[in-house]
């Protein structure tokens, strides 16, 4: 029996790349999965390469998006990964909707929906977890705009929600989980690679080859898996290619 056998699990952004990855990793485990995404050919190639999913199209940063995804399935595991491409261009050259596209799509959709957490109706014991990133940390490139501060934000909101949570007496549990590496695997990998090696004057592969410690899509979605079904302490985390740890 999977660990998370008779659990419904929600991943907001679930159509493609890592949230793809969280999806399959989820229906491994026996969960009842909703794949959320804003477009509808992408879910539909989802739901056909991957039997038993259930998706829905909605885009995540709309502010009617919580009461309709919570409409379809009332989740014991929310995800939300839903994100804009970072940008790609020195700081002088981009335009503010440019430099904020992360705060406006990664920030304002883990906004909403923990709003809407917050605000019920969640059920007690309900994990929430916000696809973060490495970039948080370490500050990404002087090319990718707001990114590294909107992905930060997200930690920042985890932690702050958990407080909340703690305080009006919900028993939710809020965390936020950081891939370390920039995946090559990924559409949002593929293009920051492209932009941080035009932006150092280097060819991709060569970035690619100086890289460490990588996680695969496939281990962000078993650190998933974990932070939903063990008792981990704190509200943020890493996961890198040597595994899951709490974020330092």
């Amino acid at each position: 029996m999977g660990s998370l056998q008779g659990q419904n699990v929600v991943v907001v952004g679930g159509s493609r790349g890592v949230g793809r990855s969280i999806v399959e990793a989820a229906l491994g485990e026996g969960a009842t999965v909703l794949a959320v995404g804003r477009g509808e050919q992408a879910l539909a190639q989802l739901a056909r390469e991957t039997p038993g999913v259930k998706t829905l199209a909605v885009d995540a940063t709309a502010d009617s998006a919580p009461d309709e995804v919570l409409a379809a399935l009332e989740p014991d595991v929310l995800v939300i990964c839903a994100g804009a491409l970072a940008p790609s261009a020195p700081v002088h050259e981009q335009s503010w909707e440019v430099f904020s596209a992360n705060w406006e799509t990664d920030v304002k959709a883990s906004f909403l929906f923990c709003r809407a957490a917050l605000r019920g109706p969640l059920k007690p014991g309900t994990r929430i977890v916000l696809i973060s990133s490495g970039a948080a940390l370490s500050g990404g490139p002087p090319n990718s705009g707001g990114y590294a501060g909107a992905k930060r934000m997200q930690i920042f909101l985890a932690g702050h929600c958990q407080k909340e949570s703690d305080r009006l007496g919900l028993e939710l549990r809020f965390m936020a989980l950081a891939p370390m590496r920039i995946m090559p695997g990924t559409g949002v990998g593929r293009a920051g690679i492209d932009g941080i090696a035009a932006y150092l004057g280097i060819q991709p592969t060569d970035f690619i080859a100086g890289m460490t410690d990588v996680q695969t899509p496939a281990d962000v979605g078993q650190a998933v898996v974990a932070l939903a079904t063990r008792q981990s302490r704190g509200s943020s985390f890493v996961v890198s290619g040597s595994g899951l740890a709490p974020a330092a």
